[in-house]
């Protein structure tokens, strides 16, 4: 189910503070966020962001096609290791 629109998206409090502060800075550094489930705002563009999956840090660089999205969907949790060759030919 949606969030209702009367209480429109949702973003942690902090991440609004760091963003400012970062764009203030003028520095183009690395923001680190656990907030994985934290949409996207039309704010957030051109900053880059440090994604937690739960591992490590993945730098997400925020552009106008993210807006409205979370940044979990940027952040991968899984990685997807291929069938090994072996396994396809002892089947046939």
């Amino acid at each position: 189910m949606t969030r209702s629109v009367w209480k429109g998206p949702f973003v942690d409090g902090y991440m609004m503070k760091k963003s400012e502060k970062s764009r203030a800075s003028g520095r183009n550094e690395i923001i680190k966020i656990w907030s994985r489930r934290s949409t996207i705002l039309p704010q957030f563009v051109g900053l880059t962001y440090g994604v937690h999956n739960g591992n490590k840090f993945i730098p997400v660089t925020v552009t106008e096609n993210m807006i409205g999205h979370k940044f979990g969907e940027f952040a991968p949790t899984r990685t997807f290791k291929a069938h090994s060759v072996a396994e396809k030919k002892t089947e046939k």
